[in-house]
């Protein structure tokens, strides 16, 4: 435990960090990049060019400190933290490389207000949040490693199919190439791809949901071609994927990690509640429930944009005519003239949550972009779900800086 005047001192950058965090993290990232570029394939380059990486890293550094206090506050993202860096790779020995340059940058970039003493503090602060880090990882390759069919590190995974589901998804089913079991997992989780890009000429990884509940004969990741626009690069290695990866191909793997995950020893009704590619771990929860005849009753209610972009449209429509405890709702922002309602779609527009649509004791799952997250959250809280009762996982950066 820090003492006292460590933690003071952590505390009273924090509104430092939260005007110029995004400047300070800026410069780490050069920093670190510049002297240890090797850690260039860890870390998402895309969302470097982006700027997003150092936004998310700004706001996580500014956390830490406002919540110098009592760390426990922010239990529930170190959480996140860990399984995005044991899906990673991140290991214990990382950490001095890291932590090295961000003090430096500390040092450097607020200049004669980072004192010795506030450098020593903020070494103190950055070792114990290190120290729960590298602790709940270590607790996580463990148990990756020693399940049935784990392993640690990368293993190499071969494409047995590859599937278009619809203009922006492919889903590839991938099987170990040495032979052996594939892993446990829990509905909901994601796995690490590692591939070349040739554009970076290095090595990238990427988390992608699995699809598919777990049991099958293969692990099925669901992949969106990332196109850019203006303000955000195209997605460097869903590109590869899409363009370069055929049946044969390897890929390497991490274990299956994350959070996010179905609750199957509750009894309670299931929302699911996707936009997008956000349909992806919501239909490994779905096949699940379904797969094990659980008697729990399944919403499902799925957003995109029009039926070009609706993916497993006719998988998802056969499960809820075979399986009466599942009902689907279909909804198409703009629906072009090929598309049907009552066939393709049920609702023309966005998802509207009402009053009507709220089933007592639910547990919501809620999957897409940031901002659809954002609209649903705030929606069923004012509707008054509880919010222990509110499931989600929002796809974008966030969660992998430190």
């Amino acid at each position: 435990m820090l003492d006292q005047h460590t933690r003071q001192l952590v505390k009273a950058t924090a509104p430092i960090l939260k005007q110029h965090g995004v400047t300070l993290t800026r410069h780490f990232y050069a920093r670190m990049f510049q002297h240890n570029p090797e850690l260039k394939q860890i870390f998402n380059q895309g969302h470097q060019q982006a700027g997003s990486q150092q936004q998310a890293l700004a706001m996580a550094v500014a956390a830490y400190a406002e919540h110098i206090d009592d760390p426990s506050v922010l239990a529930p993202v170190l959480t996140l933290v860990a399984n995005k860096h044991a899906s990673l790779g991140i290991r214990a020995e990382h950490y001095p490389i890291v932590g090295g340059h961000l003090l430096a940058s500390i040092r450097e970039v607020l200049g004669d207000a980072a004192s010795d003493e506030l450098i020593a503090a903020w070494t103190a602060a950055y070792g114990q949040l290190a120290d729960i880090l590298i602790a709940e990882e270590s607790k996580l390759y463990q148990q990756a490693a020693t399940q049935n069919g784990g392993w640690s590190g990368w293993r190499a995974f071969k494409v047995g199919r590859k599937v278009a589901e619809s203009a922006e998804i492919t889903s590839f089913y991938l099987q170990p190439a040495d032979g052996g079991a594939l892993p446990d997992y829990l509905p909901g989780q994601y796995v690490s791809v590692r591939l070349a890009v040739p554009a970076l000429g290095m090595m990238q990884p990427r988390q992608y949901s699995l699809s598919a509940a777990p049991g099958g004969t293969a692990l099925r990741i669901s992949v969106k071609r990332e196109g850019g626009s203006a303000s955000t690069p195209a997605g460097m290695v869903s590109n590869v994927l899409h363009d370069a990866i055929e049946v044969g191909a390897l890929l390497d793997l991490a274990p299956p990690m994350g959070d996010f995950f179905l609750h199957q020893e509750r009894s309670t009704p299931v929302v699911l509640i996707s936009g997008g590619v956000g349909i992806t771990p919501l239909l490994a929860m779905q096949e699940q429930l379904l797969q094990q005849d659980s008697p729990r009753q399944i919403r499902f209610l799925h957003a995109c944009r029009d039926g070009s972009v609706h993916a497993f449209r006719q998988h998802v429509a056969n499960l809820a005519a075979e399986y009466p405890q599942l009902h689907s709702a279909i909804y198409y922002e703009a629906p072009r003239a090929e598309d049907q309602p009552g066939v393709h779609y049920h609702h023309a527009g966005r998802i509207t949550l009402t009053a009507e649509m709220i089933v007592a004791d639910a547990d919501y799952y809620l999957c897409g972009p940031l901002p659809f997250m954002q609209a649903q959250q705030q929606a069923l809280l004012a509707l008054g779900v509880d919010a222990a009762r509110i499931h989600a996982e929002a796809f974008g950066t966030g969660g992998t800086a430190l």
